[in-house]
């Protein structure tokens, strides 16, 4: 290797079935093409690092260059002799004047980027072998703690981790650019019935505050037990799944026009359970009558067409309990590679594992609704994380949720593009009842309950991209459906659902 050997095609098929993929030329091309023009650092740079070179040598030159880079200094032949003298493996292939020799022999540096792909190829494809050997010496030890399905797991998790190296950054772009996709949006949104810029709700009140689900969005629903988080989320992704229909969008490219595919992580209950509350929603059977299989003839037929037409609604539910947050997103990435992905639920946040030991709750916390919302971005598609309130809410006279109730950690405010709580003030009405020898106070709290019968509240506490409020919707709990609300002027007119 003293002398420069100009890159050969073919070179790797003529190696040893044995010997790991690797260009010893290109390496050496783009190392020269460095020390001649240091430049050319800032258009590879996104691409390889100092662990992607095959040789040490090649590694530790690259990286004292990089280095001398960073801090604005000339790294060239004469300034990395300093630094390099006494490397044992430089030594070998020459001393320092192996350097001068690879800045001599350096082609051109136009061809760098393709040079530095070509060394990033071959870095993935030797992480690969190794990996594949890695899970073929595992699997051939036969070790009581060592499960095949944890192995399984874990080599898939590697894989994921390997294939995330490849998104490299975009950097910059222009303001043209930007403003030219945000016309694009723009124009989608005034093209698409009702004029929104997301993915639509089916709830039309909530639509006209929202504007739909934006993209690479993350939402908190959250709310007290009893509320109807997991109803609200449910009804929001089964009305997307039911709605989605496929062709070109306005961006040329072929996805989900309206509606959209929905993935639904379900840390708290099983996927039956969840099956059952949207075919309860849909056929408008109560679902502790679908639970106890207490049904009419006409109740059944209803409940077995409701399940006929869901059968090709693509919404995926996924209820691994306790999942961490770096496998919730190599699940995410894998639907959406494999069935496509619009809209993304989790129920709720505070069950998902952050990577820690769980030393600090907080810092946990801060992990996933960070995590959750580089899942948005990284898959450019709306987050809608359930979460928990405090208890403080109950001590309260107004039970109205604030910002300040999101339970363990500000950083899901701060995170959050939207904010929403629901809230049913006849869940509290109802635990109000006077004594049935108060009749007064029995006459105005049945006045109080009538006004509150099958009404919701959304309250939207922050939102990035527009106003803020509350939404009133129907809710009704026999089908844990919330609906849009019929307004006095509306005639007393069939409710939309």
């Amino acid at each position: 290797m003293n002398e420069i050997t100009t890159f050969r095609p073919g070179a790797l098929e003529e190696a040893k079935p044995d010997q790991m993929p690797h260009s010893i030329e290109a390496e050496q091309q783009l190392l020269g093409a460095i020390l001649t023009n240091n430049d050319v650092f800032d258009r590879i740079a996104m691409i390889v690092s100092k662990d992607h070179f095959y040789d040490p040598v090649h590694a530790r030159i690259f990286d004292v260059a990089a280095q001398r880079i960073a801090k604005n200094a000339l790294a060239s032949p004469v300034t990395l002799k300093t630094f390099l003298e006494d490397d044992e493996g430089l030594k070998e292939l020459g001393g320092p004047a192996y350097l001068a020799r690879l800045a001599g022999a350096a082609i051109s540096g136009f061809a760098a980027r393709d040079y530095a792909q070509m060394i990033y190829d071959l870095a993935i494809r030797r992480e690969l072998i190794m990996l594949g050997r890695d899970i073929a010496d595992r699997a051939a030890k036969v070790e009581v703690s060592s499960e095949p399905k944890e192995q399984i797991v874990e080599a898939e998790q590697k894989l994921y981790k390997l294939a995330e190296q490849g998104s490299s950054e975009s950097g910059f772009q222009s303001f043209l650019r930007a403003v030219t996709d945000a016309v694009k949006v723009a124009n989608a949104a005034y093209q698409r019935d009702g004029g929104l810029a997301g993915v639509s709700t089916g709830l039309v009140d909530l639509d006209k505050k929202l504007g739909g689900l934006h993209r690479s969005d993350l939402l908190i629903l959250a709310g007290r037990p009893s509320m109807g988080k997991t109803s609200l989320a449910t009804n929001i992704a089964f009305n997307i799944a039911k709605a989605y229909k496929r062709g070109i969008t306005h961006d040329g490219t072929e996805g989900a026009v309206n509606g959209g595919v929905v993935g639904f992580y379900s840390l708290e209950m099983s996927a039956e359970q969840l099956a059952a509350r949207i075919l309860s929603e849909a056929s408008e059977v109560p679902s502790e009558q679908i639970r106890r299989g207490d049904m009419t003839e006409a109740e059944f037929r209803r409940f077995v067409d409701a399940a006929k037409q869901l059968e090709s609604c693509p919404l995926y539910i996924d209820d691994t309990p306790a999942l961490p947050i770096s496998q919730l997103a190599a699940r995410a990435r894998r639907l959406k590679r494999t069935h496509g992905l619009d809209a993304l639920f989790v129920d709720y946040l505070q069950l998902v594992k952050g990577t820690g030991k769980g030393e600090n709750r907080v810092n946990e916390i801060s992990e996933i609704s960070q995590g959750l919302k580089a899942i948005a971005k990284e898959l450019d598609i709306p987050v809608v994380a359930l979460s928990q309130l405090s208890r403080q809410v109950e001590s309260r006279e107004d039970k109205r949720p604030q910002l300040s109730d999101l339970r363990e950690s500000g950083s899901i405010e701060q995170d959050a593009d939207v904010v929403m709580f629901v809230f049913r003030e006849e869940y509290y009405k109802e635990r109000e009842k006077p004594g049935d020898h108060e009749m007064d106070k029995m006459a105005v709290w049945q006045d109080e309950m009538e006004r509150l019968h099958g009404k919701a509240e959304v309250i939207i506490g922050k939102q990035r991209h527009g106003p803020i409020g509350s939404v009133d919707l129907s809710f009704e709990g026999r089908f844990t459906r919330f609906g849009n609300l019929v307004k006095p002027w509306q005639d007393g007119g069939p409710r939309e659902f």
